[in-house]
């Protein structure tokens, strides 16, 4: 029996920026759907979860992962970390891979050359991201980490920004995790100028005309496929440039050691 792949994607409606994106439409299905779609490309034989909070709001949540035909796990708002840890264990995780629900255009051939890279290495990490230093296009987060390790995060980790975002605390802790970085092949860094995540409404709009541009000729349309479409229509990459590079870092780089101010930036007037 080979090792059991959980990814979780973590979802809810209170986003603090835009609520209620994962359910907004992208061609007449939500934002959620496109995202479980997508993860369902990958060639490794994975366990999709949907993990959402406890609170009434995101009983719509629950419902369209029962639409979709994907199993919802239910837990903390807050700590999200715990929520990870309860939703890996609820389904028997070896293996735990962290997609944010704000990544409705990870191309899954990243995801799978994350997990490759992992599997070539396998033993000799207790987590794996292609985000130390990133390199790839901000909304192709793929992070993998070990049950144990993340049961270790769960029991140790107690500073607000470690509940928060479930895996600072093992980034922040290099003595106590083996932790390896996978960059993007081609020798590029668009983690900076490239934006393909959802916070802002300008960030659906451009998610939304990336779709509609891509997906009726090739529904597992590529990450160089994004590029190429950028490249030849500029005035689709200027509909959200402006939070090219804005990320959560921005308001923790006073707590945090492994991530310096040329890793974040704040939101152009």
């Amino acid at each position: 029996m080979g090792k059991k792949i959980v990814i979780v994607i973590q979802a809810r409606m209170s986003s603090s920026r835009l609520p209620g994106k994962v359910l907004m439409p992208i061609l007449g299905k939500t934002l959620l759907y496109r995202i479980v779609e997508r993860l369902k490309l990958i060639r490794h034989r994975a366990q999709l979860v949907v993990a959402t909070s406890l609170e009434p709001s995101d009983d719509v949540i629950e419902q369209e992962a029962e639409n979709i035909g994907v199993p919802c796990f239910r837990g903390s708002l807050d700590n999200l970390l715990d929520r990870h840890y309860q939703a890996a264990l609820a389904h028997n995780a070896d293996i735990v891979l962290k997609i944010p629900s704000d990544c409705p255009l990870i191309d899954p051939r990243i995801v799978d050359d994350v997990l490759d890279f992992y599997f070539q290495h396998e033993g000799e990490y207790d987590y794996v991201s292609n985000l130390h230093p990133a390199t790839y296009p901000d909304g192709n987060d793929v992070e993998i980490m070990t049950i144990a390790c993340l049961e270790k995060t769960h029991k140790e980790a107690a500073r607000k920004l470690e509940l928060e975002h479930t895996t600072p605390y093992i980034w922040e802790n290099t003595g106590k995790f083996r932790i390896g970085n996978f960059v993007w092949p081609a020798g590029l860094d668009y983690s900076m100028s490239h934006r393909f995540t959802i916070d802002y409404e300008a960030d659906y709009r451009f998610i939304k005309r990336v779709f509609e541009e891509l997906y009726p000729q090739n529904v597992d349309f590529s990450c160089q496929d994004i590029l190429n479409l950028l490249q030849n229509k500029p005035d689709i990459y200027q509909i959200n440039a402006g939070y090219a590079g804005v990320n959560w870092y921005r308001n923790h780089l006073d707590e945090l050691k492994t991530v310096g101010a040329a890793q974040t930036k704040t939101i152009a007037n």
